[in-house]
C-alpha cells in the first residue's frame, strides 16, 4: 500500500497503479492516465463525499465503479457551517483577530462590532441534501427560518423540518445567511457569480464549505471589498491550497478556514470504514452500496 500527497503527479500514480486491483483516495486525483494505466483495476474509492478529483467518465467507460462515503462527513460539514454562522453573527473571530494585535484597541471592538443574535434570521440553503438537511434541523433551534433552493423539491424535509423552498433568486435576497452545499459539477461551476452576489443584501453573509468553483472568487473579493455584503466564511477554495496571493485573505470581512469542515475523528473512522467495505463488495463480486456511477451496473 502506498500514500500519495495530493500533488502528486499522475505518472507517478500511474507507474505504481498499473498493477493494482483497487485504488482508494482521499485527496490525490485519479484522472484518465491512472485509470487506464491500472489494467486490472476493478474498483475506485473516494474517502468522502464529493469525487470531483475522479474522472468519472474515464472509469464509466472501462466499467469502473467509482464508490464513495456521502454520509460520513455529513455532521461534521453541518456543524462546520454552524460554526461559522454563530462567527460571523457575533464577530468571534474578527474580535479575536483585533484583541490579538493590540489589546487596547482591541477591546474598542465591542463598541465598533454589534453583532445579531439568530432568531428570526433567515439562513438560505443552496442544496438540501444530507449536509443542508442537517444544517437546517441545527440552525431551527436558533429560531432561524430556513429557505432553501435545490434541483428538486423535497415536501418530506420541509414537512419534517417546517422549513420552504424558494427560488435562488428570492433565496438570494430575502435570506441574511446563505450557505452552499452543492457538489461541484458543470452546472453549478460559478453559480454564485457578480450578478447573484449582487442580490444579496448589504447586512447578509456568504458561507461555502462544499467547493471552491461554485463561487466566482473574484466578483466575492469585489463584493466584500466595496461591503456590498456582510462578510463571508470560507473553507473552499478555486484553488487549493490556497495562495497567499489570494486578495481575499487581505479582507478583514473574511473567515478562512483550510478545507477543514469535514475533519473529526469520527467522519475519518466512519469513512474509512465505509470505503473499504464498499471496495471489498466490488471485489467479491457484489453491488456496493454507494456508488456514484451505477449505470456501470446497468450495461
Amino acid at each position: 500500500m502506498l500514500n500519495f500527497k495530493i500533488d502528486t503527479p499522475q505518472k507517478v500514480i500511474a507507474k505504481h497503479a498499473k498493477d493494482v486491483d483497487a485504488i482508494i483516495t482521499r485527496l490525490p486525483r485519479i484522472r484518465e492516465e491512472v485509470i487506464h494505466a491500472a489494467k486490472p483495476l476493478k474498483v475506485i474509492g473516494r474517502h468522502g463525499v464529493g469525487y470531483d478529483n475522479i474522472d468519472i467518465r474515464a472509469a464509466t467507460e472501462r466499467g469502473i465503479p467509482v464508490v464513495y462515503t456521502p454520509y460520513a462527513p455529513a455532521e461534521s460539514v453541518a456543524n462546520h457551517v454552524i460554526g461559522l454562522i454563530l462567527a460571523l453573527a457575533k464577530g468571534i473571530v474578527f474580535a479575536d483577530r483585533k484583541l490579538k494585535e493590540d489589546p487596547v484597541e482591541g477591546w474598542g471592538f465591542r463598541y465598533e462590532f454589534i453583532g445579531n443574535t439568530l432568531r428570526g434570521r433567515v439562513l438560505g440553503l443552496i442544496g438540501l441534501g444530507r449536509i443542508g438537511s442537517l444544517v437546517a434541523r441545527f440552525a431551527k433551534p436558533f429560531g432561524m427560518r430556513v429557505v432553501y433552493n435545490d434541483a428538486v423539491k423535497k415536501q418530506d424535509i420541509e414537512c419534517l423540518l417546517d422549513i420552504e423552498y424558494s427560488p435562488l433568486t428570492n433565496l438570494l435576497e430575502s435570506s441574511d445567511f446563505v450557505s452552499i452545499n452543492i457538489p461541484l459539477t458543470e452546472k453549478t461551476r460559478g453559480l454564485i457569480g457578480e450578478e447573484e452576489l449582487g442580490l444579496m443584501k448589504k447586512d447578509a453573509y456568504l458561507i461555502n464549505t462544499s467547493r471552491g468553483g461554485i463561487v466566482d472568487e473574484d466578483a466575492l473579493h469585489e463584493v466584500l471589498k466595496k461591503k456590498g455584503i456582510a462578510g463571508a466564511a470560507l473553507d473552499v477554495y478555486a484553488t487549493e491550497p490556497i495562495s497567499l496571493e489570494n486578495p481575499l485573505l487581505t479582507l478583514e470581512n473574511v473567515i478562512v478556514t483550510p478545507h477543514m469542515a469535514a475533519n473529526t475523528h469520527d467522519y475519518f473512522i466512519s469513512a474509512a470504514k465505509t470505503v473499504a467495505q464498499d471496495v471489498l463488495r466490488v471485489l467479491r463480486g457484489d453491488r456496493p452500496l454507494y456508488v456514484v456511477n451505477p449505470e456501470v451496473y446497468d450495461r
